[in-house]
């Protein structure tokens, strides 16, 4: 399983842009507590050393559903600010999204289709009496060239693979512009309050809390249990 993870500081200000390197730090730690592997896909660094607007993150697991639970949202970092000593706002939020996925194109040369063909002269008049001219088109994504440049078969065809290459990648770069428009979007939803995690002080203490209420449900039995046998 692949997830696309975007941590950002949106529109906030240089202190949230020091809460996502700190951030990620843990976050890069509990990923490989989990066996999950990541990569870096894109990051934009901060207006201060050791700063990060956002970075995006391609992860790769068995069980990223799940340790995505407690991540995804917003994130406070309960604190003073250590830009501006004087600043009396202590809460600064960043966000955790997951990215719409666009499948890579994957360019392979067994997924082009050749054709051979006579290459054509000005007004269509016939220049060669053999096919030399290759056209060579990319099934999933159907996008083709036609090449006619060489007397040879051989080198229109390999020209045609360069050329095809570079009109497929080229698709993949306008689905990751688009990808790049969704993400700004989110960099205009970190959402404040109601944070799915809090940490706090300059050496970035974990205050979060699980929301899950077994352990609490076991705790309280106990102490009925407790009472139950005091009383008798």
């Amino acid at each position: 399983m692949e997830k696309l993870i975007q941590i950002t500081s949106g529109k906030g200000p240089l202190e949230c842009q020091w809460v996502v390197a700190k951030i990620l730090k843990t976050f890069l730690e509990e990923v490989k507590q989990n066996k999950i592997e990541y990569e870096i896909i894109h990051r934009e660094n901060g207006d201060e050393n050791l700063t990060l607007k956002s970075i995006t993150l391609l992860l790769k697991g068995n069980n990223i559903v799940e340790f995505l639970k407690s991540w995804l949202g917003s994130i406070c970092w309960t604190g003073k600010s250590t830009f501006r000593k004087l600043h009396k706002r202590s809460n600064w939020f960043i966000g955790i999204f997951e990215l719409e996925t666009a499948d890579a194109i994957r360019f392979d040369e067994k997924d082009i289709r050749f054709q051979t063909t006579r290459s054509q002269g000005n007004g269509g008049q016939n220049v060669n009496k053999v096919n030399t001219a290759v056209r060579a088109t990319h099934l999933p994504t159907g996008l083709s060239v036609f090449v006619q440049d060489s007397r040879s078969q051989l080198e229109n065809k390999k020209l045609s693979v360069t050329r095809l290459k570079e009109k497929v990648l080229g698709l993949h770069i306008q689905q990751l512009e688009r990808r790049m428009q969704e993400t700004w979007n989110n960099h205009l939803q970190v959402q404040r309050g109601n944070p799915v995690r809090t940490f706090s002080e300059t050496d970035f203490k974990n205050n979060y809390q699980d929301k899950c209420y077994k352990k609490q449900r076991n705790i309280l039995k106990n102490e009925l249990k407790n009472y139950s046998n005091d009383l008798n």
